[in-house]
Parts: structure tokens; C-alpha cells; sequence
């Protein structure tokens, strides 16, 4: 019997994956393509709402279990953040692009994540779903953003925990005694940044999407005495480095000048993300108004901290430029006489990996499952599975994902690439609280409506100047002086001419506009520091999820958004086309 079960979680048919009208013929299908133009008319800027996303939860075939406190957020904060980004990133930018004023990056990239936790917590406490931002946009910006957004989402998943599995391999590797990339396999015939293959970090990315499919609570368990033994690590390192501090390390202080810094700042945002998978579980959080705002910033402000005084700490024990790219931290203890405690650090390090991988396969299932419910993805994805109330399917199946990617891919590439994802989609839940203070359909005025529109698009306009002002002028000052003040005006005149639609009703972001403004202006700027060939793989990325929105996630969704509705599903092409065209009718 137990057999059985496990046979009927994993086999499917046709209609798990597409039940739609559209899909179960040739002709009908052919007739949905035809109408797209008026489908996407409909979907672009259709808006689901607070009710609608608790409706759909009812797809799942079965809930999840709300075990959660703020205490378990706050530790799956801390586990989902302090791992790769500051255990290899920190030498990578102190090295080559920052000096030691990378401690000034981790403070920029710190105050543009806890700008975005402001936003993530007032959506998760309003909006308590497993979707996270997916569910947020959907409900503020429409179907179109959502879905893309989504797309990226997804990828900066998949990525993100790829990047933290090669880092798991190279400190495993100090702490066996050998060089960071000795335990990797290297494949002439392949590309460079394609060709280091890393089969340790496939089988870490198995392990912990076992342990996640048992259950959220064991996950929670796990993550608990993995980050109390990583937090003990880092104080270790903090007080055992300054010990062995020399403050002569820290001349030239901005070796690279404030370019530096930025393009520093903009991959050191990988060092922040993750506290968006806590954001996932307030589905399975006792009470969302209470535990998600302690648990969401409470972490997020302990860990920009913890980065700070660690970045001081490194570059005070070495010249940054002897600094180790793949395992800073252990070198950096080798390089002062002390060998044995870089074994300390190395183990620590990936205690703290193994926390980041444990709490993002949590959330990138969580965020598949709701975002399948909405048959945007196939439905098959969103079953959670009734014996151990998590999302088994959509957990495997980005965890392959995952170890595919972290089988190839450099370190590098992964990290350029998913701060690009990652400030994309923060952007956007920042513009989503300005749409949802100011904008509430069938209240809001036209003239409140468009000045609305007017305002964000100045403030859009103003920070992507400034972005790339930045990328063309080495030396430049005036475009500043003119893109900086219409920022300020556009966001003051947002904050006195348009009336606030909507307050939030248990926990709200304060400042507003200025602070959700100062995120987007934020988040934009950082994007303008990345390198262009991050830009052309999100691009091509991109483009993958609009050819499959077209052809399928539209279609899905549209019929499933009309069945909800109770209206009937017509594949007639609009009169006014037909009468343009002297065309007879398709038959439905």
C-alpha cells in the first residue's frame, strides 16, 4: 500500500499538467493561439485579489501545517542569509573590484535589503500565502509582472542554491587540507566558466531536498542547531581576527574608488538574498501579523551587522590583495600562523551553507507550488502531499534543477547573474506597495489614477537616468544634479498630491512613499553596476519565459481565471476582427 501511494505522487497524466480547454485538442489549441492578442489583452493587467489568493491555496489537494513561530522565522532568517555570500563573495569584491572598503558595500547592499524587508513583511502579514512576491504582484501589478517576476524568481532559486553548493565544495575542501577547486573536475572540451565540474556539490543538493521533503518542522530542527554552530563560528572569527588585526591593512582604504564600491555592492546583494523564502512561509506561520515583521526584520538587521564586523574583520588580518577568492576566511587564519583554526572556520562555513540550501529548498518549493496553482506552470507542480504536508513534487524538481546547474557552473557567472534576478524582483515589490497605498480599484479617483501613474513613472524614469549616467560617465556630475532632484520632486509630489487609497490593516511599511521610493531608486542604481553579459543572459532568460507565457502559461491561466469567474470560455475570434478581415467565424 505504501507503494502504491508513493507510485500515485509521482505519476501523471495530461490533465495534471495542462487541464485546460485549450489543451485537450489540436483545433482548440490552434484557435487559443489565434486569440492571444485578446487574451494577453485581458491577463496583462489583470489584477487577482487577497480573496482569490486564498482561494487557490485549495489546489494544493491539501494544506500546509502552520507550525511556525517568529522564533523559527528568526532562525530561518539567519539560515537562509549568512552562507555563501559572506563566506566567499566578501574575498572575491575585497580582492578585485572593492579593497577593504567592501564593509562600505555590505552596508549599501544591506540598506537596499532591509528597504525590500519592509516591503516583503507588510505584503507576507496582508497576504499570508506560500506564494511570496509571485502572489504579491499578482495582486498589485497584474498577471504579466507576476508571471515574469516569477520566471526570475525561480531562477534566482535555482541559481542562488547552485552557487552555495559550489561554495559548500570549495571549504570542504579546506577542511580536508586541499585547494579549493582540487575536489572539481575539470572538462577541457567545455567552455570556461562552464568546464570546473563539481559532483560534491550534486550530491549536498540531494541530501538536503530529502531532509526537506520529510517535513518543515525537522528542516526548522536542522536549521536551528546548524545556525547556533555557524553563529558560534563567526564569533570565533570575529574575535580570533581581530586578535590578529593590522590596521596597516587597511591602506589604500577605497583602492578602486566609489566604482568599486558599487559594483562591489550590486554582487555582495547575493550576500542578502534568501530572507524572501521566509516570506513564503506564512502559510505555515501560527500568527502572521506577530512573528513575520519580528522574524523577517529582526534577522535581517542581525545579519547586515554580522557582515559588517566580518568584512572589517578580514581586511584587517590580510592586505587585500593576498586575499583568497574561493575560501577567504580559512586562508586568511593559515596566512597569520594560526592553521588549525582554519579547519574551524571552514567547518562553520559550511554548517552556514548548509543552512542557506536547507531554507531556500523550503521557499523555492513554496514559491513553484503557488505559482503552479495559479496554472501558470502546471497544476501537477502545486500537490502537497498529504502525509507530510510539503510541496514534494515542486521541492525534487527545483532541487534537480539546482544540481544540474551547480554540476557546471562558475561561482562567478552564478553570482553576476542572480543579483540581477534578485534586484529585479525586489524593484518591483517596492513599486507594488506604492501601487497598493495609492491604488484601490472602484475608489481611486481617474485624476488620483493618473497622476499616480505620472509620479512612479518619474520616479522609474529618474532612478534609471541615474543607473545609467552612472554606467556611461566615469567622471560626470551633472546629469546627478538633474535625474536626483526629479526623484525627490516626483516622490514629494506622490506623497502630497495623491491621496492614500488604502492602510494597511495589522503591520505597515513606514515612510511611505519615501521608503518603498528609496528602494526602487536603490535597487535600480545597483543593476546599473552590473557587468553587460549578466544582462544578456537575463535577457535571453527573459525571453524564454515570454515565448512560454505565449504559448502556454496564458492560456492556462485565462481559462482558469474565466472558469473561476463562472464565465464561459469562447474560442471565437472578436466580431470587430472578423468584420475587418471578411472572415466567417470559427467554430467553437
Amino acid at each position: 500500500m505504501a507503494n502504491d501511494g508513493a507510485r500515485r505522487r509521482w505519476t501523471c497524466t495530461k490533465q495534471d499538467f495542462f487541464p485546460e480547454k485549450a489543451f485537450q485538442s489540436w483545433g482548440n489549441y490552434s484557435r487559443a493561439l489565434l486569440l492571444t492578442p485578446w487574451r494577453l489583452a485581458d491577463r496583462v493587467l489583470a489584477r487577482s485579489t487577497f480573496e482569490a489568493e486564498l482561494e487557490i491555496k485549495a489546489r494544493s489537494g491539501n494544506e500546509m501545517k502552520r507550525t511556525l513561530s517568529w522564533w523559527d522565522l528568526m532562525w530561518f532568517g539567519l539560515g537562509a542569509v549568512i552562507g555563501a555570500g559572506i563566506f566567499v563573495l566578501t574575498g572575491q569584491e575585497a580582492r578585485q573590484e572593492a579593497g577593504p572598503a567592501v564593509i562600505l558595500s555590505y552596508v549599501i547592499s544591506g540598506v537596499s535589503a532591509l528597504l525590500s524587508v519592509f516591503c516583503y513583511t507588510e505584503f507576507a502579514v496582508e497576504i499570508p500565502v506560500a506564494g511570496g512576491s509571485f502572489a504579491y504582484l499578482r495582486v498589485e501589478l497584474g498577471e504579466f509582472v507576476a508571471f515574469i517576476a516569477a520566471g526570475n524568481i525561480i531562477l534566482e532559486y535555482i541559481i542562488g542554491g547552485a552557487a552555495v553548493a559550489r561554495s559548500w565544495t570549495s571549504y570542504f575542501a579546506t577542511l580536508c587540507n586541499h585547494e579549493p577547486n582540487q575536489f572539481r573536475i575539470y572538462a577541457h572540451s567545455l567552455a570556461d566558466g562552464y568546464n570546473e565540474l563539481d559532483p560534491i556539490a550534486v550530491a549536498v543538493v540531494l541530501i538536503i531536498c530529502i531532509v526537506v521533503v520529510k517535513s518543515t518542522k525537522v528542516s526548522s530542527r536542522l536549521n536551528y542547531v546548524a545556525s547556533i554552530v555557524h553563529i558560534v563560528v563567526i564569533l570565533f572569527i570575529i574575535i580570533a581576527g581581530l586578535i590578529k588585526s593590522n590596521t596597516r591593512n587597511y591602506i589604500p582604504f577605497a583602492p578602486y574608488g566609489p566604482r568599486g564600491i558599487f559594483a562591489a555592492a550590486a554582487v555582495l546583494f547575493f550576500a542578502y538574498v534568501g530572507f524572501d523564502a521566509v516570506s513564503t512561509m506564512a502559510e505555515e506561520t501560527k500568527n502572521p501579523a506577530r512573528d513575520i515583521p519580528i522574524g523577517l526584520v529582526g534577522s535581517m538587521v542581525i545579519t547586515t551587522a554580522i557582515y559588517c564586523v566580518m568584512a572589517l574583520t578580514l581586511c584587517l588580518m590580510q592586505p587585500y590583495g593576498q586575499i583568497d577568492a574561493d575560501a577567504p576566511f580559512s586562508r586568511a587564519f593559515q596566512a597569520v600562523g594560526w592553521n588549525w583554526a582554519q579547519y574551524l572556520v571552514a567547518l562553520g562555513a559550511l554548517k552556514g551553507m548548509t543552512s542557506v540550501l536547507l531554507v531556500g529548498a523550503v521557499g523555492q518549493a513554496r514559491y513553484l507550488t503557488h505559482i503552479a496553482r495559479t496554472h501558470m506552470l502546471p497544476p501537477w507542480f502545486a500537490k502537497v502531499d498529504s502525509k507530510t504536508g510539503t510541496p514534494v513534487i515542486a521541492t525534487v524538481t527545483m532541487m534537480i534543477g539546482t544540481a544540474i546547474i551547480a554540476f557546471f557552473t562558475s561561482l562567478g557567472i552564478l553570482s553576476n547573474l542572480l543579483s540581477i534576478s534578485t534586484l529585479f524582483i525586489f524593484m518591483l515589490v517596492s513599486l507594488a506597495i506604492i501601487v497598493r497605498r495609492y491604488y484601490v480599484s472602484g475608489e481611486t479617483s481617474t485624476v488620483n489614477r493618473v497622476k499616480l501613474i505620472v509620479f512612479i513613472a518619474l520616479i522609474l524614469g529618474s532612478a534609471i537616468a541615474t543607473a545609467v549616467y552612472w554606467g556611461v560617465s566615469k567622471n560626470g556630475w551633472i546629469g546627478y544634479c538633474i535625474s536626483v532632484p526629479i526623484w525627490f520632486l516626483a516622490t514629494l509630489g506622490l506623497w502630497v498630491f495623491v491621496p492614500m487609497g488604502r492602510k494597511p490593516k495589522l503591520w505597515g511599511v513606514p515612510l511611505v512613499p519615501w521608503l518603498p521610493s528609496l528602494s526602487i531608486a536603490i535597487n535600480i542604481f545597483l543593476l546599473g553596476s552590473i557587468d553587460k553579459d549578466s544582462f544578456i543572459r537575463f535577457s535571453i532568460w527573459t525571453g524564454i519565459l515570454l515565448v512560454y507565457y505565449f504559448l502556454f502559461g496564458l492560456h492556462a491561466s485565462y481559462e482558469t481565471a474565466k472558469e473561476m469567474e463562472g464565465e464561459q470560455i469562447s474560442y471565437d475570434l472578436p466580431r470587430s476582427y472578423l468584420h475587418r478581415t471578411s472572415s466567417n467565424p470559427i467554430d467553437p
